[in-house]
């Protein structure tokens, strides 16, 4: 990719796909009719936060309270648009599609990383204490804790994948990994063009939380572990200097992602995808190019916002 070529983001979504360049955010999702419909949101510019955006280590923390606030507009669109297929109970069927968007759109976005985070952070401090008696020393402990924390974490991916809606979230996603990588490596988007990259991404929030394990572990170590009561303390207080340390890490391995050797270390990330993507249908890429599509003539055109859903 090229340095002047602009970097956009995205998020998936139920039944669509939300991308984000500079200043300007848009979803697409398909509806039952196979029409498609779009959500706009403009990035607000807040001074303070942008000099803080160019802060090393801080500015990861900034970047993920930003993204929490506006993919949770668009969560909620495609939630309140989502249609239920016919032949469905509706109310048991929206009912649940609720609840399991809260558990497993999140996870490819940053809504509920805060509150995840927490949760897979402490949970496996107080399961590592169990073993205090077998495994007493510091080393071992963080050790242990590291593991569980990973175990959590991908047992909780592999069965959220099992229930058909996040599947189809999780198919979403692989379409927009596929569809930045067209765009990155030159490609007119076409699904056939777009069909032929690869559903994982270095920039993914799905690396970023592997990272945040990995980069935790290390942390942990120039802390105590003892009292129990002082570890979770520590641990508390630790997350957003796990969160910025870890977004830089996850910003050098798509730096180097291009160079021989390097390029290996974001591959733990990119194995955690192949959890959190699954390889999309024509008519995934087909939503997923029209948002890349809407959201660049958006950019060139301001004013065709205006005719889109939106606050």
């Amino acid at each position: 990719m090229s340095n002047k070529t602009p970097v956009y983001g995205g998020q998936a979504l139920l039944e669509g796909v939300m991308f984000g360049g500079k200043d300007h955010t848009v979803t697409a999702i398909r509806r039952n009719d196979d029409s498609i419909e779009y959500y706009y949101a403009k990035k607000e510019k807040k001074p303070l936060l942008q000099k803080l955006k160019k802060i090393p280590f801080l500015r990861g923390n900034i970047a993920l309270i930003e993204s929490a606030g506006i993919g949770a507009k668009h969560m909620q669109f495609s939630g309140d648009r989502y249609d239920v297929s016919p032949g469905e109970e509706e109310e048991n069927v929206q009912e649940m599609s609720k609840l399991q968007m809260i558990l497993g759109v999140a996870v490819v976005g940053v809504l509920s990383f805060l509150f995840g985070k927490f949760v897979f952070t402490l949970v496996p401090v107080f399961i590592a204490e169990l073993f205090k008696t077998w495994i007493p020393d510091k080393t071992g402990q963080i050790l242990l804790e590291t593991v569980i924390k990973l175990i959590l974490l991908f047992a909780y991916l592999y069965f959220i994948s099992m229930m058909p809606i996040i599947k189809r979230v999780f198919q979403y996603h692989g379409a927009e990994h596929k569809v930045i990588n067209c765009y990155e490596n030159g490609l007119d988007l076409t699904v056939e063009n777009v069909q032929k990259q690869s559903r994982l991404h270095y920039r993914c929030g799905s690396s970023f939380i592997l990272f945040t394990v990995i980069v935790g572990m290390f942390v942990y170590f120039f802390f105590p572990t003892d009292p129990l009561w002082l570890r979770v303390v520590i641990r508390v207080l630790l997350i957003p200097v796990v969160i910025g340390i870890s977004f830089e890490v996850l910003q050098a391995t798509n730096a180097v992602r291009e160079v021989p050797v390097l390029k290996y270390l974001g591959y733990p990330g990119l194995w955690l995808q192949l959890l959190t993507t699954k390889e999309p249908k024509d008519d995934m890429v087909e939503v997923s190019i029209a948002s890349f599509k809407k959201l660049h003539e958006v950019e060139k055109n301001p004013e065709i916002a205006k005719v889109l859903h939106h606050d």
